[in-house]
């Protein structure tokens, strides 16, 4: 009998506009200075960081990739929001200064400009990509001291400043580039998944585990988590809770983890 390969809940778009970037680190087995860089046995111990994108104005996680923070990474979680929002430009995209993002946009949202008529020569090994017009991506530079943050700086990578000011003119949560929303969110995984904790003797003993476990506590957010600042008053004026999902389009209830948990990954045609 075939079978068809669907998105598992993802069964239409959310209706995300905006996206955040960032990695939330974590470890394995032991920390990084502690691993041997020539002992296989090391190799999936050390640091892991769960690459994020997040919807804040829906408070949805699109997608993580758990591993080593590398530009493969943020290529992968950038490439799997995209696919998660079937391919339309968000728009707004920020992140910190990791340098991987921008590549990571351009290689998922652009476009191969095709090469100009002429001799045949040496060709670029990347040929250029051209960006949607209407794409915007900033990041956040901060400034520190004694390990605290004293200044906020904007920084525009792709778009223009028009473009720039339009899109937080019209954003429903954001006055200001920043990644308040997604690092907040790293609070509320860091309380649900006790292996994500910081300071403490809670953490992954292998790194099987470690990924599913982060799939499942992030992913399950989106449709078992009731966000307070997500609730809306039904017609009688009554609080209504809502998951991440609901306010997002994708679901219209909470689901239970037996609900949730039970949802087919593969559909038999």
């Amino acid at each position: 009998m075939p079978t068809t390969l669907t998105r598992s809940s993802w069964l239409f778009p959310p209706r995300t506009r905006e996206v955040q970037f960032d990695e939330k680190w974590s470890f394995v087995a032991e920390k990084q200075k502690n691993c041997d860089p020539t002992d296989p046995a090391d190799d999936h111990k050390g640091d892991w960081w769960d690459h994020i994108a997040y919807d804040p104005e829906h408070r949805l996680v699109l997608a993580v990739v758990p591993g080593a923070r590398s530009i493969e990474n943020a290529e992968a979680v950038v490439a799997a929001a995209k696919g998660r929002t079937d391919g339309a430009t968000p728009r707004l995209m920020t992140s910190d200064e990791y340098p991987a993002y921008a590549s990571a946009i351009e290689a998922a949202f652009g476009v191969p400009v095709p090469a100009p008529p002429g001799r045949p020569g040496r060709r670029p090994i990347l040929p250029p990509r051209r960006l949607p017009a209407g794409l915007t991506y900033a990041t956040v530079h901060k400034e520190r001291e004694d390990d605290r943050v004293v200044a906020v700086e904007r920084r525009l990578i792709f778009g223009t400043e028009g473009g720039l000011e339009a899109a937080l003119g019209a954003s429903a949560v954001s006055r200001a580039v920043n990644t308040s929303f997604v690092e907040r969110q790293h609070g509320t995984d860091r309380g649900r998944n006790a292996r994500k904790a910081r300071k403490t003797y809670r953490f992954s003993k292998d790194w099987r585990v470690h990924e599913a476990m982060s799939y499942f506590t992030l992913y399950r957010y989106n449709f078992g988590w009731a966000v307070r600042t997500s609730r809306q008053r039904d017609e009688r004026g009554r609080w209504q809770r809502r998951t991440p999902a609901m306010a997002a389009g994708l679901s219209d209830h909470v689901w239970s983890l037996r609900e949730w948990g039970g949802f087919p990954a593969v559909q038999v045609a």
